[in-house]
């Protein structure tokens, strides 16, 4: 007990209230404006594929079931690129510069999509626009985590994919009442406004640290944390982690405290978008308009959307209480029972109607076929509430756990020397991992309905609930110098340090 009086003072001190986090908020503020943009250019074609493939559709821009899988998954394609340019730009020329530039293929994307006469062009424009997305993802979970101390690290962690959530109801809701290609150029506004917001953001004070800027990152963390903090202790913390660090060769990768995390961190991403995940959302519309739900689909999407905000809105208030590891089995648990149910119902769905029964009078209204027909009538209703029903819990459960937690880890587990070009190594793999199985999804559901994939989805459930049980580390309340000795010492927490002094303001 009285060893771990310390580590609790310590938890409580930089927790409090004392410290003021006006500027940390702007800044993580600004850059999620990256992550709202990514939500939106994700689901971009849910709303518009319908359009495209239908017979009314400009013959030029007309899509046939392998263009239109194309255009669903070489957003993942472009976001894998973006992801592996992050590899080099996250150590190169820092974290904020690095989401900085994605603003470049994001906004030539969007216009690439606004003014689209050709295929190619609507094909290139969501390449470029998951070029921008690979490279927030890679980057923005780093930055804040750097940026912020450990008393809200989990919650603001979270705000890439609360952001991210966000920007795909924006999408869905005005899909409801914009054009297409008004659509693509109010996608090009957040990115713009990303960009000027972060122009008056500070760095990363581990980035200014690493390059020996010590009086700068002083300067950057009393900012971040109120003008009377005391930023002797943490920056003393940060500067003893950058010392003991080595230029790392790959035979340096072999050791626990480099391939442990490394291997937690890719292969969570894998198994995060193997989930099925970026098919759901990339073919919602499409997806329910074949589950012969029971309102239109585009209004169906936009009650998932919503769902989803709510969902990483109660994740985002629960990391840090409930802690991580008990949301991934929540979040494990929930997913496993959505697919398994969706699989089951659209195996045994029965065939669309076919012509509507002849009119019966009053007088016979209690026929026998009258009733069979009233009772296939209520068949079909329960049919169609069963798809949205559970794929709202299936979203539900993966942004309550899968979703911000994967994200969050990435950027506390991995190794400050690696962490840039081992988180973009992660979101290159995840994005390599999405692209295939989007293209993959449309042909499967064609051929075998969309039984075969839920079943897939069913079983990987299961190796995320083992995959949290056997490997993943509880990281809520330790801060980044903490979980790097978790992999340096074995299987405990323990790090010597004083506590940082705040003082009220």
């Amino acid at each position: 007990m009285d060893e771990e009086t310390p580590l609790l003072k310590r938890r409580a001190t930089l927790s409090g209230s004392q410290v003021r986090n006006s500027g940390l908020y702007l800044a993580v503020f600004s850059a999620v404006l990256g992550n709202f943009n990514f939500g939106y250019s994700l689901v971009y074609s849910s709303p518009v594929l319908p359009k495209f493939k239908s017979p009314d559709a400009d013959p030029r821009l007309r899509m046939d079931t392998e263009q239109a899988a194309w255009f669903g998954s070489i957003y993942s394609l472009g976001a894998a690129a973006g992801g592996l340019g992050a590899m080099m730009l996250n150590d190169l020329i820092g974290r904020k510069l690095s989401i900085m530039m994605s603003a470049v293929p994001s906004t030539v994307g969007y216009m690439l999509l606004a003014g689209a006469v050709d295929l190619w062009m609507l094909h290139l424009g969501r390449f470029l626009t998951g070029v921008a997305a690979g490279m927030t993802a890679a980057s923005i979970p780093v930055y804040i985590s750097e940026i912020s101390h450990k008393g809200v690290r989990g919650a603001l962690g979270s705000c890439p994919q609360v952001m991210a959530v966000f920007g795909s109801l924006t999408l869905y809701a005005l899909g409801l009442v914009v054009p297409w290609r008004w659509l693509a150029v109010a996608g090009a506004v957040p990115a713009v406004l990303m960009l000027v917001l972060l122009t008056f953001m500070p760095s990363s004070p581990r980035r200014l640290l690493s390059l020996g800027r010590r009086q700068h990152a002083e300067k950057v963390l009393r900012w971040l944390r109120g003008s009377h903090y005391d930023t002797y202790s943490e920056l003393r913390d940060i500067q003893e982690s950058i010392d003991n660090q080595t230029t790392v060769k790959w035979s340096n990768l072999l050791k626990p405290i480099y391939y442990k995390p490394i291997i937690i961190s890719v292969v969570m991403r894998f198994l995060q978008q193997m989930t099925g995940i970026t098919p759901v959302l990339v073919y919602l519309e499409p997806i329910f308009a074949k589950s012969q739900v029971s309102i239109e689909p585009r209004y169906d999407a936009a009650i998932v959307g919503a769902v989803r905000l709510l969902s990483v809105a109660i994740a985002a208030s629960l990391m840090d209480k409930a802690g991580r590891k008990a949301l991934l089995y929540t979040s494990s648990m929930l997913m496993f029972v959505a697919s398994l149910t969706l699989a089951i119902s659209s195996h045994t769905t029965a065939c669309p109607p076919g012509p509507s029964p002849p009119n019966h009078t009053a007088l016979d209204y209690g026929s026998p076929d009258n009733i069979s027909v009233t009772f296939q009538s209520s068949q079909q209703t329960a049919a169609g509430v069963i798809p949205l029903g559970f794929t709202v819990v299936f979203i539900f459960g993966y942004a309550m756990g899968w979703g911000p937690i994967t994200w969050l880890l990435m950027s506390e587990v991995l190794p400050l020397v690696v962490r840039g070009k081992a988180s973009g190594l992660c979101v290159t793999v995840s994005w390599l991992t999405a692209f295939a199985l989007t293209h993959a999804f449309t042909h499967l559901v064609d051929s075998y309905g969309l039984y075969v994939p839920y079943l897939m989805f069913t079983v990987v459930c299961v190796l995320c609930l083992l995959f949290n049980a056997v490997c993943v580390p509880e990281t809520g309340g330790r801060s980044l110098e903490e979980i790097e000795n978790y992999f340096r010492t074995g299987r405990t927490f323990t790090i010597t340090r004083s506590a940082s002094t705040l003082q009220s303001h």
